[in-house]
């Protein structure tokens, strides 16, 4: 069969499928593109020669927010379908870097088709070409190298073919996806070869659910059975395995208590009597308490970051040891684990039949039961508007709270960066399994417009909210666009408190009295602490084509929110939000998180945070 290689690519691509479980799925069911010289002749003319039953096409405004789609719709289909980018070359290719890195962090899956400079070098340098001296073979989609968990280059038509197999294989590998590069010379995209017919046979990749091994498994379950305190981590592994009923039976049969991560926050529902809320620096007091304390813990499906681990000072019993339940073995060593390798669902389904019978102390449980009982309490205060505030403006976490009071299990809420994240993780009362999705592996800002569209095109028909703060906004705004263009009905709720806020928090804690953060005009010898620029981000969004709702107080939050779920057409919900005070506040962090301070400081405000960094850091643990 004569084509191109871009056609050939195309046409490859469009009969890839998955299968777990008996289900099958189209591996790659879009594609999304923003066209140059390095792309629109040759992937830009496949896709049209292909037409949109073959490959679905969809018109970005980004690159990295092309991926940020992506992520987020392959994030909603549990891994088993993704979509690919192609974009031309130079500063198309090199804006792909940052979405590239979020979503091999992350693990999710992406092939990105980035157009490169010619194979042939008959014009040498191109435009946008950047000439490397000492290396011919070299071109700015290198820098993507570091970010993919597989890159290739396709310098002849005949290496498409092993370079596309492998491409696959790795976005169908639970333990290697992550963003797949192939690298794509212009000339080569539009070059014609003899395809033999079978590399465009249907293919059908299974998606493994590899079983423990019974040796690891057997003193996994013989530290289960001599724990008193255990505690188990869920992460986003067990998301991906779709093991949240799994977990849920474990949990119940052997009352361990169950702490998450911010990628497993929703695995067990709000209200689970063995559900204990976020762990680490951005986690509730329950849940912190319980891993200070606990002589066993369970890290399932989770990377056991720095928030999670609270820069390793939160397990604090001389006793502790680990139990590392992944499907990759690099994670299931962490912190000197145990390690137990396997599917999270195979593993937590074999580990309840391996410790049948086995349940911890009940006054462990009514210990905990009650503490998880005092914090929510402290969430109800936070998200409480007091008589007599309802025209004033809100608190984030009251925003929060009204959301809550409005949502149900279909509703799907996004965000990934500022102070938001540590506000939900604390707050949140997740009813579904996929209702929670916060990107916190690389907490990218800009992510969650352009996430919000992908994941409204895996879950068409779901509310589906993008929670952003004026920072992140004015960093990714123009897949708003790309939002109106096809009609899909996200709800974007802009939070403006006119500055880096979270960042300003944090620098104020570490010395840095907040330089920098704040969004205000310049005053005479004191840096931004002016008045608030006069940006108005609501004209904005309507600019760019969404319906907005303007919203002063609480009282009228209320009604936006209310009125932005149910609108057919994407919707902007736009309000100042107000410092809280002490008692409406969200509850302070209740573990620790390492953000070194300057070691020598003339300023009061530094040299103070030094001596509580060395108080925190002193309790820094290696679990060897």
């Amino acid at each position: 069969m004569r084509l191109t290689v871009a056609q050939a690519l195309v046409r490859f691509l469009s009969s890839q499928y998955t299968e777990r479980d008996g289900h099958r799925h189209r591996l790659i069911a879009a594609t999304w593109g923003i066209f140059g010289h390095g792309n629109v002749a040759g992937i830009g003319q496949a896709l049209l020669e292909s037409g949109p039953e073959a490959m679905p096409f969809l018109q970005g405004r980004n690159e990295q927010a092309m991926v940020h789609a992506a992520v987020g719709y392959a994030r909603q289909c549990g891994r088993l379908s993704a979509h690919a980018v192609t974009t031309s070359i130079g500063p198309g290719a090199t804006n792909l870097v940052t979405g590239a890195a979020l979503a091999t962090v992350n693990r999710i899956p992406v092939l990105l088709l980035p157009g490169d400079t010619f194979a042939t070098r008959p014009a040498d340098p191109v435009l946008q070409q950047l000439e490397v001296p000492y290396a011919g073979d070299l071109s700015v989609n290198d820098t993507l190298r570091p970010v993919s968990r597989h890159f290739d280059r396709i310098t002849r038509p005949e290496a498409l073919i092993p370079a596309a197999l492998q491409a696959v294989r790795v976005l169908t590998d639970p333990v290697q996806t992550g963003a797949v590069t192939l690298a794509l010379p212009q000339d080569v995209q539009a070059q014609a070869y003899d395809w033999p017919e079978e590399f465009f046979a249907e293919r059908v990749w299974g998606v493994r659910r590899p079983r423990p091994d019974r040796h690891e498994l057997a003193r996994a379950a013989e530290a289960v059975r001599g724990s008193a305190r255990p505690l188990i981590i869920a992460g986003g592994g067990i998301r991906h395995s779709e093991a949240r009923a799994a977990l849920a039976a474990f949990a119940e049969a052997t009352g361990i208590p169950v702490a998450v991560t911010q990628a497993g926050k929703g695995v067990l529902p709000y209200g689970h009597p063995e559900d204990v809320g976020g762990i680490g620096h951005t986690g509730t007091s329950t849940a912190a308490a319980l891993a200070r304390e606990a002589d066993l813990v369970i890290a399932a499906g989770t990377r056991l970051t720095d928030f999670t681990t609270a820069s390793a000072t939160l397990f604090q019993n001389p006793a502790v040891r680990f139990v590392g339940l992944n499907l990759d073995p690099y994670d299931a060593h962490k912190l000197a684990a145990l390690p137990l390798v396997a599917d999270a669902r195979e593993g937590l389904d074999e580990l309840r039949v391996a410790v049948a019978g086995h349940r911890t102390d009940p006054a462990y449980g009514a210990a905990y039961a009650a503490e998880r009982g005092r914090w929510e309490s402290r969430v109800e205060r936070a998200y409480a508007v007091p008589e007599g505030q309802e025209d004033t403006a809100p608190t984030q976490a009251q925003v929060l709270g009204l959301l809550d009071s409005l949502v149900d299990g279909t509703d799907i809420l996004i965000n990934a960066a500022g102070s938001l994240p540590g506000d939900l993780h604390k707050l949140w009362r997740a009813r579904s399994q996929d209702q929670y999705h916060v990107e916190y592996g690389y907490s990218c800002m800009g992510y969650e417009i352009p996430a919000a569209i992908g994941v409204a095109l895996a879950a068409p028909g779901r509310p589906v909210w993008a929670l952003v703060g004026d920072g992140t906004y004015l960093m990714n705004p123009t897949e708003i666009v790309t939002a109106v263009q096809e009609g899909i009905p996200i709800k974007v709720v802009i939070l403006d408190n006119h500055g880096y806020a979270s960042i300003g928090g944090l620098s104020g804690a570490v010395g840095g009295e907040g330089f920098g953060t704040a969004y205000r005009f310049r005053a005479a010898g004191s840096g931004y602490t002016g008045d608030p620029l006069p940006v108005d981000l609501a004209a904005n969004a309507a600019s760019l084509g969404m319906a907005v709702i303007r919203a002063r107080t609480t009282r009228d939050l209320r009604e936006a929110l209310a009125e932005a779920r149910t609108a057919t057409r994407p919707t902007c919900v736009y309000v100042q939000t107000r410092t809280p005070d002490t008692v409406s506040g969200p509850p302070p962090a209740q573990a620790w998180w390492d953000v070194p301070v300057a070691e020598t400081a003339t300023r009061k405000a530094a040299a103070t945070a030094r001596e509580e960094y060395d108080r925190q850091a002193a309790q820094r643990r290696r679990h060897l």
